[in-house]
């Protein structure tokens, strides 16, 4: 690079000292302003050198990739305004989960880290000789964390509180969300799976249920289910029995079907086995499962509901609370979110930061809005074209470039200190979702590296930090798409990945 270019001025100011006749001021001037230029193109040198390096570096590492494979990474001291690597850290990507990075920074700027959900039981009836005179309103919040324990704890407050009889409704409020629960760009086939759970209001043990499929006796006959009773679901088999040795295993899968009011119907086909198979799904309708759930509590406190279940969507003014159950605070929830990768939390996390900023119900429109528009104003951070629609990173529709994202975590270096963030990220070799990461744990980074993952068909992206040997801290972004291997390979498909990451961490640990 022509160093002219990045000091016009500097240059200019260079004269020929062997000119006849200079003047001994302009001499001097001019031999200074020579020793200043040579000290700061020395020192660009060196960066450029080191830039270059690293940069030939990556082309090598590339190479065990396995053909085709986009990829684009970004590296950075914490603190320092230019990369020390940038290897297409413009090129927009999928950010998997570690858009759980932008969820969390953002909430943590809009709600604190003291924010708690808090499901309520509400009344404007009155109390007379134990029976509630009027409706019972249950409040359901979004809180992820919710479980069967807490709302059964709630019920007994009521039952503490004098109530034999609610004479009116049970009326589950949701209106805190409106709109779709599922995310555009969700995969169909993973609706039905626990990590995908839809983030509704109404949630209780993350909406998911298990279920236990029983081979039949004789091939050729439907296996049987068994679903236990304190699940307010109907679940029907259509399984076909497999001899063990039957040619049509291989092709014929198993499969389940979601229907309305969360009827779930499997089909395909089962091996025979000495087990059952454990199986767990997705809760598709959260307000009816809690609804179900909710009324078989009151019966078997002794509660009577003389009226009817009703769901309300639409906002109105609190009650009386009966009860309540509050949440852990957001900084734990989000500890859980970022370590374990947890889905639930995220996209109700995303939803109530939408319905908080703009003071509507939280749909994912407001949440890619708020999240938006909380980072340019608290945060200084301009997303231009990256495209949010989730909180979780699920959506095939997100968009980010690695350089984006950088923004995102050298903001999160200089304010660690009240965000308390870094601490929540995985942990390299101890805990979360890089507790076992082959690649950085070959390159000798447990414990140095403090990262949030993020994983969908083909994509393995890593996002956060590194304390070098040298002791200096490194932030970095990497983008992996496209990622596939022949179907021979399928097995060992992690093999490149893992040796690919071994080569590029090891690097940056042992030379910054």
């Amino acid at each position: 690079m022509d160093h002219r270019l990045l000091f016009p001025a500097l240059h200019l100011s260079i004269i020929n000292t062997n000119i006849i006749g200079v003047h001994p001021h302009l001499y001097a001037r001019s031999m200074a302003l020579l020793k200043i230029t040579s000290k700061i193109a020395c020192i660009l040198s060196m960066s450029l050198s080191i830039f270059s390096a690293n940069a030939a570096s990556i082309e090598q590492d590339v190479q065990y990739l396995p053909a085709g494979t986009h990829f684009s990474f970004i590296a950075q001291k914490i603190g320092e305004s230019t990369p020390i690597i940038d290897y297409s850290g413009q090129q927009l990507a999928l950010p998997a989960s570690t858009q759980k990075i932008v969820t969390a920074l953002a909430a943590l700027l809009q709600l604190g880290k003291d924010f708690r959900f808090v499901t309520t039981f509400e009344s404007n009836a009155d109390i007379e000789d134990g029976r509630l005179k009027g409706n019972l309103i249950a409040r359901f919040v979004g809180d992820p964390s919710l479980t069967r324990t807490q709302l059964r704890n709630m019920v007994e407050k009521l039952k503490q509180s004098g109530i034999n009889q609610i004479d009116g409704n049970l009326i589950i409020d949701i209106s805190v969300f409106a709109s779709h629960d599922k995310a555009p760009g969700w995969v169909w086939n993973d609706m039905t799976q626990c990590f995908s759970a839809p983030p509704a209001a109404a949630i209780v043990d993350k909406n998911c249920f298990s279920v236990s499929l029983y081979s039949a006796d004789q091939a050729g006959e439907s296996a049987i289910v068994h679903t236990p009773p304190y699940y307010p679901v109907n679940v029907f088999s259509e399984v076909k029995t497999l001899a063990k040795d039957s040619p049509e295993a291989r092709y014929c899968e198993l499969d389940v079907t979601a229907g309305e009011l969360n009827r779930f119907t499997l089909t395909g086909c089962l091996t025979q086995r000495s087990e059952p198979l454990p199986l767990a799904f997705a809760i598709q309708n959260g307000a009816s499962y809690v609804a179900a759930i909710l009324k078989n509590e009151l019966r078997v406190a002794g509660i009577e509901l003389k009226g009817h279940l009703q769901r309300q969507s639409f906002p109105e003014q609190p009650e009386k609370v009966l009860a309540q159950n509050q949440s852990v605070p957001l900084h734990d929830l989000l500890r859980i979110m970022l370590k374990k990768s947890d889905n639930m939390i995220a996209d109700t996390v995303f939803r109530t930061v939408g319905h908080s900023y703009f003071n509507v119900p939280g749909t994912w429109r407001s949440g890619s809005d708020a999240v938006r528009q909380i980072l340019k104003q608290k945060a200084g951070i301009d997303l231009g074209n990256t495209t949010v629609v989730d909180g979780s990173g699920l959506s095939r529709h997100d968009l980010i470039t690695p350089a984006t994202m950088m923004e995102l975590l050298q903001f999160i270096a200089r304010h660690n200190d009240e965000l308390d963030f870094i601490s929540m990220l995985p942990k390299a070799g101890y805990d979360g979702t890089l507790q076992y990461r082959p690649g950085l744990h070959e390159a000798g980074v447990d414990g140095k590296v403090f990262a949030k993952t993020g994983s969908l068909q083909g994509v393995y992206n890593l996002a956060g930090f590194m304390t070098a040997a040298s002791g200096q801290q490194i932030a970095f972004v990497q983008f992996i798409s496209s990622y596939a291997v022949s179907p021979e390979d399928q097995r060992n498909r992690r093999v490149p990945l893992a040796r690919f990451e071994s080569r590029l961490y090891k690097s940056l640990y042992q030379n910054n």
